[in-house]
């Protein structure tokens, strides 16, 4: 067998040696002596940076291609001072949201390096603050995706300041710069859900919101009070009770209005967990949805198509906004600048379970 090596400047980059029957790990220094760059220039590379110069950058891409180079994860994390870890850091009552935003981070990240970690919390919780410090300090995640109602915490977002954490919040308002903040317009979806109701006829309109923690909660009570009144109607007070965006509640609430004095028509909930909850109490009271009851959710989580009948809701695309947060995250590593902002605008989705009144 010849011993003989490629001459200089071949092209040809030569197989690295042997050491018994294992191969020799090609190191960050082979790759930069080869491509004759610095190891600086090569790291680089490898993390993305806007940095290096485009013919510099598929030089050393060649050569980490001919090969076969795999940087270390670990010296990756170490020479960034932080983990290439993705945390989802929630405290939503709703499992259908978070596993949908779970699936957009997930889309968002594939293929790279990064990898995703739950990290759920309990606001009320008197250490809750603490606990996340701990998370952070510990694990310095390459960056945070914060979900209602995370992303309302100002303490929060002071924290994660002080520690230099990269993060995203989504939330109904702008509560940051943009290339930080996803908006979600949710009371654009609520009016959309008041104007739906008001033009089959409905009168007596009652709503479940979400938990006043929520900021999300009171966007869309103030967004169906707004669309009821393009009819000339008013949300009745005795009509308007507070979930916590939950199946349980959902069902309490409904029970309460219908058996209540003034028994509603038509049922706007805040999100779909609730809607299914109302969806059982009607059912428990021997009345049909929509004849004698018409409901209407928030979210359009895939249980709204799957129930019988299929349920009026609002889409909110979660799984899309999971994605675009990533992106952020992403484009404030490499410096890119957030030309605009990102908002996502819901819109009503009609099917069964809503239609005119009965007659009286």
């Amino acid at each position: 067998m010849s011993d003989k090596q490629p001459p200089p400047g071949s092209g040809t980059v030569p197989a690295p040696a042997k050491r018994g029957r294992e191969r020799q790990r090609v190191t960050i220094n082979d790759v930069a002596r080869i491509a004759n760059v610095s190891k600086k220039t090569v790291s680089r590379v490898i993390n993305e940076s806007a940095l290096v110069r485009p013919d510099t950058r598929a030089k050393v891409e060649a050569v980490i291609r001919d090969l076969g180079f795999s940087p270390d994860p670990q010296a990756r994390a170490l020479a960034l001072r932080r983990s290439f870890l993705i945390g989802l850091v929630y405290d939503n009552p709703s499992p259908q949201y978070v596993v949908n935003m779970q699936r957009g981070i997930l889309d968002g990240i594939e293929g790279s390096s990064l990898q995703l970690v739950l990290r759920p919390c309990d606001r009320t919780a008197p250490d809750y603050i603490d606990r996340l410090k701990e998370f952070v300090t510990r694990h310095k995640p390459f960056g945070l995706v914060l979900p209602p109602s995370i992303s309302e915490d100002e303490d929060v977002i002071e924290l994660l300041r002080a520690h230099d954490c990269t993060y995203v919040r989504i939330a109904s308002a702008a509560l940051d710069q943009r290339d930080r903040m996803i908006t979600t317009q949710d009371d654009e979806g609520a009016a959309q859900a008041a104007r739906h109701l008001a033009a089959l006829g409905h009168k007596r309109v009652a709503h479940i919101s979400g938990p006043s923690m929520f900021r999300s909660a009171h966007a869309r009570l103030a967004g169906f009070k707004n669309g009821l009144k393009e009819f000339g109607l008013d949300l009745d007070p005795g009509l308007t009770l507070t979930g916590s965006y939950t199946f349980e509640s959902g069902v309490r609430c409904a029970e309460k209005l219908l058996y209540g004095p003034n028994r509603p028509t038509a049922v706007f909930a805040g999100n779909d967990e609730m809607a299914i909850g109302v969806y059982q109490a009607v059912r428990r009271a021997g009345q049909r949805i929509p004849e004698d009851m018409s409901i209407v959710g928030y979210d359009d989580t895939p249980i709204a198509s799957r129930v019988w009948p299929p349920m009026t809701t609002v889409r909110l695309p979660i799984r899309d906004m999971g994605a675009a947060a990533v992106k952020l995250v992403l484009d404030q590593y490499s410096g890119a600048a957030t030309e605009t902002d990102v908002t996502f605008h819901p819109e009503i989705v009609v099917r069964e379970s809503t239609a005119p009144p009965r007659a009286d």
